[in-house]
C-alpha cells in the first residue's frame, strides 16, 4: 500500500489553531480584514497644517488655487526659460536621482518575485567517488550477490533535475513586501520631483544673482565715470592752484581706485554666476554670452503671487510626499514582523535523474523525486521576534515624526518667502526714491565744486552716498526676485515639467548648443498625478 503524504488541506488547520491561539478572535477578524495578512493596514498620518497664511489679507497675496506648473515664465524672461530648459535636458545630478528610480523599479520587481516560489534550481552534476575498502562500514558481499553493487570501491553517478520551495504568503509577509517596495518606489520618483524643483530653484536664484551683479556692476561703471570727472576738475583745481584743492586730487583718485576696484571683484562674482549655471546645465564651465544674450535687466517679481493654501503644500511639494511615502514603507515592514510570529508553511519538491552511465541517465527507471508540504514555526525566538517588532514600530514612529516635521518645515519656507515678498517689494519703492534724490544731490553737489561753492569733501560725500544708494536699490530688486524664486520653491512648484519637457513654451529642439553632456539615462520615472492619491485603508 502506497503512504501518502499528508496535504496542505491537513496543515490548512494547524496554521489556523495557531493563528487563533497567537492573537485571538480578534486578531482573527483583523487578519480577515487586512485581507489575509497580518500586521497594520496603511493610513497616511495627521499633519499640522495652518489653515491660512499669516499674511493671507494682503491684496498681492491670492490664496486661490493657482497654476506654478511653470512659475518660472511669470518674469517673462525668455533667457531664463531657455537657461531651466536646457537645465532639465541635461543636469548630472537630477539624471543621477532618475538612475535611483530605475534601481527601485529594479528592486520592485525583485520583491514580487518573492511572492512565487523562491527557490527555483536547476542542476546537472557528475562524480567519481572512490571508498576506502578498510573501514569496519566496507561491506562484505559475495559477489554474486544482487546487493553487490553496495560493496564497490568505485562507481559513477551522473545526476540531472531541479528542486522548488515555495513558501505560501498565508500571512501575507510577501504581499506586506511588495506594498513596502511600491511605497519605496513611489519615495524615489518624490526624490526625482524634489531634485527637479530644487533645480529649477537654483537656476533660477544663479540667473537673479547674474542679472543682479550685472546690475551692480553698471552701477559701479557710472560712479567711476562721475568720480573721473571729480578726479579731473580736482586736478583743474589744483594745477590752477585753488585753495584747499592740495587735498581734493589725491582724495578724488582715492574715491575712483575704490569703486574701481569694486568693479573687479563684480567681474569674479559674474564669471562665478555664469560657470555655476553652466555647472547645472551639465556644461562645463566657459562662456555663456551665446545663451545670455547679454546684459539685462533683474528680473521683475509679479505684483500678486498666488500661494493657494497651507495644507496644499502636503500634496503640492514632492519632499514632503517623499517623507510620507517612507512612512507607508516601513508600515509594511512592521507586517514582515509579525509575520515571523506564525508558521511558515512551504511546499518543497525535487526530481532528478540519476544513472551510473551517461546513456542510462533519461531512461524510466533513473528517474526518482520527493515532493511534500513543510511547516516551520520559531516558536523559541519569540522574544527576539516581538522586539523587532518594536524596533519597526519604533522606526515607524520616527519616520511619522519627520514627515510632521517635514510639513511643519515646508509652512515655514513659504511664510518667511512671502514675507520676505511682500516686505522687499515694498523696499524698492523706498530704494527708488533715496536713489533718484542721491542722484540729484550728486549732479547739484557737482556743480558746486567745479564753481567754488564747497570743498571736495562734501561732495565726496554725496558721491559715496549716491553709489551706495543705487547699490542697495540693484540689491533690493534682486532681493524681491529672489524671493519670489524662494517663494515659488517652497510651494513645491516645477516638478511637473518632467509630465511635459516643453513646458514654459521652448521645445527641447530649440534649445541652444553648448558642449557635449553624457547621454540621459533610458530609464526616467513613469507619469505621476498631480494631486496624491487617497489614503489607503
Amino acid at each position: 500500500m502506497a503512504v501518502r503524504s499528508p496535504t496542505l488541506a491537513a496543515l490548512a488547520p494547524v496554521c489556523l489553531l495557531a493563528l487563533i491561539c497567537a492573537t485571538g478572535c480578534t486578531g482573527v477578524r483583523q487578519y480577515v480584514h487586512n485581507g489575509f495578512k497580518v500586521g497594520p493596514n496603511y493610513k497616511r498620518p495627521a499633519a499640522p497644517v495652518a489653515d491660512e497664511w499669516i499674511d493671507s489679507q494682503s491684496s498681492r497675496i491670492s490664496s486661490e488655487r493657482g497654476d506654478n506648473r511653470a512659475w518660472w515664465t511669470v518674469f517673462n524672461d525668455p533667457v531664463l526659460d531657455r537657461l531651466v530648459q536646457t537645465a532639465y535636458s541635461q543636469n548630472i545630478t537630477l539624471r543621477e536621482a532618475g538612475f535611483r528610480v530605475s534601481e527601485a523599479q529594479s528592486q520592485r520587481r525583485v520583491v514580487a518575485g518573492n511572492f512565487f516560489p523562491q527557490t527555483q534550481e536547476v542542476f546537472a552534476d557528475y562524480t567519481r567517488t572512490q571508498r576506502s575498502q578498510e573501514t569496519a562500514l566496507f561491506p562484505t558481499i559475495p559477489a554474486g550477490s544482487p546487493f553487490a553493487n553496495l560493496a564497490a570501491p568505485q562507481f559513477s553517478n551522473w545526476r540531472v533535475g531541479g528542486n522548488l520551495a515555495w513558501e505560501l504568503d498565508f500571512w501575507g509577509r510577501y504581499r506586506r513586501a511588495i506594498e513596502g517596495a511600491d511605497s519605496r518606489l513611489d519615495a524615489s520618483v518624490e526624490e526625482f520631483d524634489d531634485a527637479i524643483v530644487i533645480l529649477i530653484g537654483e537656476v533660477a536664484t544663479t540667473y537673479v544673482e547674474l542679472r543682479s551683479l550685472e546690475q551692480r556692476l553698471d552701477v559701479a561703471r557710472e560712479n567711476a565715470n562721475l568720480q573721473n570727472e571729480s578726479v579731473r576738475v580736482a586736478q583743474a583745481r589744483l594745477d590752477a592752484k585753488a585753495a584747499d584743492s592740495e587735498l581734493d586730487t589725491p582724495q578724488a583718485k582715492a574715491n575712483l581706485g575704490n569703486t574701481l576696484a569694486a568693479i573687479e571683484a563684480f567681474e569674479i562674482q559674474r564669471r562665478q554666476a555664469q560657470n555655476r549655471l553652466a555647472v547645472l546645465m551639465g556644461m562645463p564651465p566657459h562662456d555663456l554670452s551665446y545663451m545670455l544674450d547679454g546684459p539685462a535687466s533683474i528680473p521683475r517679481a509679479s505684483d500678486v503671487v498666488t500661494v493657494g493654501v497651507p495644507a496644499e503644500l502636503i500634496w503640492r511639494r514632492p519632499d514632503v510626499r517623499r517623507a510620507e511615502r517612507l512612512v507607508a514603507a516601513q508600515s509594511a515592514e512592521i507586517g514582515i514582523a509579525q509575520s515571523e510570529l506564525y508558521p511558515h508553511m512551504s511546499i518543497n519538491g525535487m526530481m532528478a535523474w540519476e544513472a551510473e552511465h551517461f546513456s542510462d541517465v533519461f531512461k524510466g527507471g533513473a528517474f526518482g523525486g520527493t515532493i511534500g508540504p513543510s511547516l516551520r514555526w520559531n516558536v523559541l525566538n519569540y522574544g527576539r521576534l516581538l522586539n523587532n517588532i518594536r524596533v519597526q514600530d519604533a522606526r515607524f514612529q520616527q519616520l511619522v515624526a519627520n514627515y510632521q516635521q517635514t510639513v511643519l518645515q515646508a509652512n515655514e519656507e513659504a511664510e518667511n518667502a512671502i514675507v520676505a515678498y511682500l516686505h522687499f517689494t515694498d523696499q524698492i519703492k523706498v530704494r527708488e526714491e533715496s536713489a533718484r534724490q542721491a542722484s540729484e544731490a550728486e549732479r547739484v553737489a557737482q556743480v558746486k565744486y567745479q564753481e567754488g561753492e564747497i570743498d571736495f569733501n562734501r561732495l565726496f560725500t554725496v558721491q559715496q552716498l549716491l553709489l551706495n544708494q543705487q547699490e542697495l536699490l540693484a540689491v533690493a530688486r534682486g532681493n524681491a526676485a529672489q524671493s519670489l524664486v524662494d517663494l515659488y520653491r517652497a510651494l513645491g512648484g516645477g516638478w511637473e515639467i518632467r509630465l511635459n519637457p516643453s513646458m514654459g513654451g521652448i521645445p527641447s529642439s530649440e534649445l541652444p548648443e553648448g558642449p557635449p553632456v553624457p547621454p540621459a539615462p533610458e530609464i526616467l520615472p513613469a507619469p505621476r498625478q498631480l494631486e496624491m492619491e487617497g489614503t489607503e485603508e
